[in-house]
């Protein structure tokens, strides 16, 4: 089985990367599953349920969110309508939506997406560790899910690090979101799991983590708010990580890098 995770699709420039080269890419390297991080897809803050289905039809076969997801009001809604909207399974309180999703794939295989908030540099949420260890307890690899895929959103790598260890030999992959600067730590640890600490954004890379650059330079320069941050919208590229399962067990046989188009340097995901 091959996975394909892209990274947080960061406004239009990310949007229109993912609407003309995720088709392709399906085709092209025979992905049996997709995943993408669609938390800043809408304005650079938020998905609105017009853009979940851009990413929908481009492919995507799960939809997850991060600390924005219900920046766009109407997510509070949408959610419940979409079962393959994940948001993070420890927000605190009763948010609305699911923190997994168990999803058959375009070749029927069953696919476990979990994605849970980190909570270092964070705002407080409820233990992620214990979270994301439930639902795979529920569910587990090579039993009920043929591949599970972890999509932990974190400020700091040391955190990526440790779900890693701690669920390794026990999910498919263990990949970080929110930063939106690729790793180049891509490896599969030894009991069989996949993990990068960070799979970088769709979007436009001339920019300050996709962000136009000149609001955030003059606030590192002064401190002081003097316009909104917008979204960079110039040629994006398309990042992420690609994986390919061992038949049996559901655990990584091969982990590449994916970077295609614009001004990073290009990896693309040739399976061996």
């Amino acid at each position: 089985m091959r996975l394909l995770f892209l990274g947080d699709v960061m406004g239009k420039a990310g949007r229109d990367a993912v609407a003309e080269r995720l088709p392709g890419l399906i085709e092209q390297h025979g992905f049996d599953f997709v995943i993408v991080n669609g938390e800043n897809a809408s304005h650079g803050r938020g998905l609105t349920e017009q853009h979940f289905e851009l990413l929908r039809d481009a492919g995507a076969d799960v939809v997850t969110l991060g600390d924005h997801a219900f920046d766009q009001r109407e997510m509070m809604t949408a959610i419940e309508r979409h079962g393959t909207i994940v948001r993070p399974i420890n927000l605190p309180g009763r948010a609305p939506g699911r923190g997994a999703a168990f999803v058959t794939g375009r070749k029927g295989h069953q696919v476990l997406v979990v994605q849970a908030l980190g909570r270092v540099f964070m705002p407080p949420m409820d233990d992620p560790f214990r979270a994301v260890e439930a639902a795979i307890e529920a569910c587990p690899l090579g039993a009920q899910a043929d591949a599970i895929v972890v999509d932990f959103h974190v400020e700091a790598t040391s955190e990526i690090q440790g779900m890693g260890h701690f669920l390794d030999g026990r999910v498919t992959l263990v990949v970080g979101t929110h930063t939106h600067i690729p790793t180049s730590d891509h490896r599969i640890l030894k009991g069989g799991t996949a993990l990068m600490s960070d799979a970088g954004m769709c979007g436009d890379y001339d920019s300050v983590i996709g962000m136009e650059p000149d609001e955030p330079v003059n606030r590192f320069l002064t401190g002081i708010p003097n316009n909104r941050f917008t979204p960079a919208n110039g040629e994006a590229t398309l990042c992420g990580v690609a994986v390919e399962t061992e038949p049996i067990t559901g655990l990584a046989r091969q982990v590449l890098p994916v970077r295609i188009g614009g001004s990073l340097s290009q990896a693309l995901p040739l399976f061996a």
